[in-house]
């Protein structure tokens, strides 16, 4: 790994037994590459009769590797009375996971329950791609006088074909920093794959992307573990995957930034003004055609028409190299602008009912 290293969060799914946290924490610090030691105290699983986790005797264990080892150690926490438990057991970190970030009044008694407490809260996406319901999450814990605020991707649930546990979604933690450039943003990989063969192909793009850190699970018999066993890696396995890894800078030099640069962004410039204009000048004929259907009578969707767009549209992003994933989200969103604009002007002087 080149560039400075980013924080690595690193541990088993679950806490399971004395020894086997004890061990796991004791390699990881060997890796010399772990900054924070993670384990699941309690595990909200998605059906009954799962393990759930071991409870309170496993802050015991982990305060002992944490004796051992001189790790931080950091879990995950769903109640006030998970966040007592960890401050009594001296847990230095927290983090809220996906399944209670989707629910504003789980995290507000989190909330509640750290006031006058600051140690560092990490807060992952929730299940469904709602930005707004993440943001909403990190300013419930950020009011509660928390400082030391982070946020976690970990993709999100997707109904659909997908090689991901939880699809990535990218542009949702992307819009995050755009709009928070202060808060970290750290990936989790390990629940966005699901699957230890693509674990380095997605921390890599989280680089690429200038996160400020990973969380990934590493367990002593992944294929053994208790939860979550296909997407754990040994200590081991974590090393090579880090040392692969290539982190880039995130600021741009000023020595580097020469004319071919410059040259570079005056076309994309000059391309997207190009866009905008012509995605304008789409829009008036729709609104044109809003106005024919409107006369002729004729509803504003058209499926035989939509379908012709997809097909030929398909073709063309496909001879100009574009990805499927980026056409079908673009005459996606083109298609509803199409349809919003006719629907404005189906509705154009149309009395208001009293």
């Amino acid at each position: 790994m080149s560039q400075g290293s980013p924080l690595l969060i690193s541990g088993p799914c679950s806490a399971e037994t004395r020894e086997q946290v004890i061990e796991t924490a004791t390699r990881l610090a060997k890796t010399g590459k772990v900054q924070l030691l993670r384990a699941g105290i309690w595990k909200p699983r998605t059906r009954p009769n799962s393990f759930e986790g071991v409870g309170e005797i496993g802050l015991e264990w982990m305060a002992e590797a944490k004796k051992i080892t001189g790790l931080p150690i950091t879990t995950e926490v769903a109640t006030a009375h998970h966040v007592e438990l960890c401050l009594k057991h001296g847990v230095d970190a927290i983090w809220i996971g996906a399944r209670t970030t989707v629910n504003p009044f789980s995290v507000q008694e989190i909330a509640d329950a750290l006031k006058g407490v600051d140690i560092p809260v990490f807060v992952k996406n929730p299940i469904n791609a709602d930005l707004q319901l993440w943001i909403g999450g990190l300013e419930r814990i950020h009011q509660a006088g928390i400082t030391k605020l982070a946020a976690i991707h970990r993709g999100f649930s997707y109904y659909g074909p997908t090689v991901y546990r939880n699809k990535p979604m990218w542009e949702i933690p992307i819009a995050l920093k755009a709009m928070y450039p202060e808060i970290p943003i750290f990936c989790d990989p390990s629940h966005i794959c699901g699957r230890r063969d693509i674990l380095l192909s997605v921390a890599q793009k989280a680089m690429d992307l200038g996160m400020s850190g990973l969380m990934l699970e590493s367990h002593i018999t992944p294929d053994e573990a208790w939860s979550d066993a296909k997407q754990q890696i040994t200590p081991e396995q974590l090393t090579e995957l880090i040392d692969q890894l290539e982190v880039r800078s995130t600021d741009l030099p000023v020595d580097i930034i020469d004319d071919q640069l410059i040259d570079f962004r005056q076309k994309i410039d000059n391309i997207d003004e190009q866009i905008i204009q012509l995605l304008g000048d789409r829009m008036r004929i729709a609104e044109a055609i809003g106005e024919y259907k409107k006369e002729k009578n004729i509803t504003i969707l058209q499926l035989d028409r939509w379908r012709e767009i997809l097909k030929t549209r398909s073709v063309w992003t496909e001879e100009a190299g574009l990805s499927k994933d980026f056409t079908e989200k673009y005459l996606e969103q083109l298609h509803k602008e199409s349809i919003r604009t006719q629907t404005k002007v189906m509705n154009s002087n149309r009395s208001s009912l009293t």
